[in-house]
């Protein structure tokens, strides 16, 4: 059993003894805390929204928290099944104080978790998740009398999160009508299956080929959206049956994107892709995380723009974004982040601007993706053992390589002239990872045994 306590939420593994799984007394524990941070932080709002993917621990995760958030003197707004964007921007369609979102994301079934949002529908930073923690571990309650329990309401936002993303001044209704696309989803049997095509509908999209989108939450393979688990809908566009297609994680925050003849266009390549687009007609800077592809900084400078990186982490992008003001953003596991919709990963505001893209180009998808700098980011890690002194290893190598371009906002990432190496200490495992990428993956593997070969003193 597994239980991790970060400051952007609770998560676990169902079942098992209190404190070492996600069980009812943590879920209890965890929900009372951040409804008492949230009085503390936020107090102009009374309400709490509540949504969830389709996993099938989300109903029995679903009671306890509402539950426990009326018994904290709270009224929520539940929209059940929601993607993670659309429990978003029901937060600030409810002028609510918070929201919590059920969903463990691309974990297997067993899993699940509490991501936590502040009043703008954004996650909680830093300082607000440590409060959450803090107050969890004191188990410093205070629960309603029976005049001030909370009441619950239902609503279904998934219409007003597509009405958003229509509304936004770059989506081209029109020209992808036009186009007549037929486009093939995978929605991993969760809430995707009732997103997705909802909002390619609204966009014209009339020919759509769904495969898993039933939200029953029995996923049909690995729920990350990685080359290696997508081999059905690959499979589909290797024969000719549809011009794209498009595959999300359970909670619809990450977009993956399949050409039409079955090849992968890259997960790190689906921001480049709508960061182009939306370049092209709203100048202004971009930001990605620091293990992310080079090519956003290209597509960006080639606009005659500023791109800049921030430390992994979504909620790390969003204030760099924030900072410099810019236009568009994310991170390179397929989150797109348009500000002018909201501030938050949304594969639904995704595939509504790469499709226009797509629409506007007399182009296939492998020729768009074709027509960008082509990176391969190697992944690898090095192994701790409880008496590595992580920092000292990273201080080493910011010296050794002194003479190259050094960040050193979330680890140590290096900028060589023909690639990068990125190494930072995992939050989940006692690992460093040692992420590189190149013009070739060739290129980027010895980068990175480079530097590990250094790390070692060979």
């Amino acid at each position: 059993m597994s239980l991790i306590k970060s400051i952007s939420g609770i998560r676990g593994t169902i079942g098992g003894q209190v404190g070492e799984g996600l069980t009812p007394i943590d879920i209890v524990r965890f929900s009372a805390a951040y409804a008492k941070q949230r009085r503390q932080a936020y107090s102009l709002s009374n309400t709490i929204v509540v949504g969830r993917d389709a996993r099938t621990s989300g109903e029995m995760v679903d009671k306890l928290v509402c539950g426990t958030l009326m018994a904290m003197g709270y009224n929520v707004v539940n929209i059940g099944l929601a993607a993670t964007p659309t429990t978003e921007l029901a937060v600030v369609g409810e002028k609510a104080a918070g929201g919590i979102i059920l969903t463990a994301s691309h974990n297997p079934k067993q899993w699940n978790a509490l991501k936590l949002l502040n009043e703008k529908g954004e996650f909680l930073n830093d300082a607000e998740g440590k409060e959450v923690l803090a107050i969890a571990s004191q188990e410093d309650f205070l629960f309603a009398p029976v005049e001030e329990v909370g009441k619950m309401v239902t609503k279904d936002y998934l219409p007003y999160h597509v009405q958003q993303v229509l509304q936004l001044s770059l989506v081209n209704t029109e020209a992808i009508k036009k186009r007549q696309f037929t486009v093939a989803i995978d929605c991993v049997n969760s809430v995707g299956g009732l997103a997705i095509p909802a909002m390619l509908k609204a966009l014209g999209v009339e020919n759509i080929i769904e495969l898993n989108c039933t939200p029953n939450g029995l996923f049909p393979h690995n729920p990350e959206p990685l080359p290696q688990h997508l081999t059905e809908i690959s499979n589909l566009l290797k024969g000719n049956k549809a011009d794209v297609g498009f595959v999300v994680d359970p909670d619809v925050d990450r977009l993956a994107i399949i050409c039409e003849n079955g090849e992968m266009f890259g997960e790190e390549y689906t921001l480049v892709s709508v960061a182009d687009y939306v370049l092209s007609h709203t100048p202004g800077s971009t930001v990605s995380n620091l293990s992310s592809t080079r090519a956003l900084r290209d597509i960006t400078n080639a606009h005659g723009c500023s791109y800049s990186a921030s430390a992994v982490g979504e909620v790390n992008v969003v204030a760099q974004m924030k900072s410099t003001h810019a236009v568009i953003g994310g991170e390179g596991n397929g989150g797109v982040i348009y500000p002018a919709c909201h501030y938050g990963r949304d594969a639904l505001v995704g595939i509504a601007l790469f499709l226009s893209n797509l629409a506007c180009q007399n182009k296939s998808v492998s020729e768009l993706r074709d027509s960008y700098p082509q990176y391969c980011i190697s992944k690898n890690r090095i192994d701790l053992t409880p008496d590595t002194d992580v920092d000292a290893i990273l201080e080493r190598v910011k010296s050794y390589y002194h003479n190259e371009q050094i960040n050193d906002c979330d680890g140590v990432k290096i900028d060589f002239s023909d690639g990068w190496v990125h190494l930072r200490k995992s939050n989940t495992e006692p690992i460093i990872r040692v992420y590189s990428e190149s013009t070739t993956l060739e290129k980027a593997n010895q980068l990175a045994q480079q530097v590990i070969t250094m790390i070692n003193g060979r």
